[in-house]
């Protein structure tokens, strides 16, 4: 097993961010998509590192905001149980059609 820097995304990450230069990409930054990522594609290594890099509490406050809107639908029930938020307590996103 690789140990990773926890200020340093890990490489194995990168397929996940192929519309960025991953190079320029900064944990501290750019969290929010850093957290979407790898919930949504991370493997045990990389989520061991997001839990470490940015703690449970403030991964699970970025999933009740924008858990709803940014992971696949799939993906909730299981973050949900995980992080010990409630499926309900999940900021709903807006219906309808794109308002711009």
């Amino acid at each position: 097993m690789t140990r990773v820097d926890r200020n340093e995304i890990p490489i194995s990450l990168k397929p996940f961010f192929q519309e960025y230069t991953f190079e320029n990409l900064d944990a501290a930054q750019h969290a929010d998509l850093v957290i979407e990522r790898t919930l949504a594609w991370g493997n045990r290594v990389e989520l061991r590192w997001l839990f470490e890099r940015y703690g449970q509490a403030r991964i699970a406050e970025w999933f009740k905001q924008m858990g709803t809107r940014r992971l696949p639908k799939r993906h909730l029930p299981f973050w949900s149980c995980i992080l010990d938020v409630r499926l309900e307590d999940l900021s709903v996103a807006p219906r309808g059609a794109w308002q711009y």
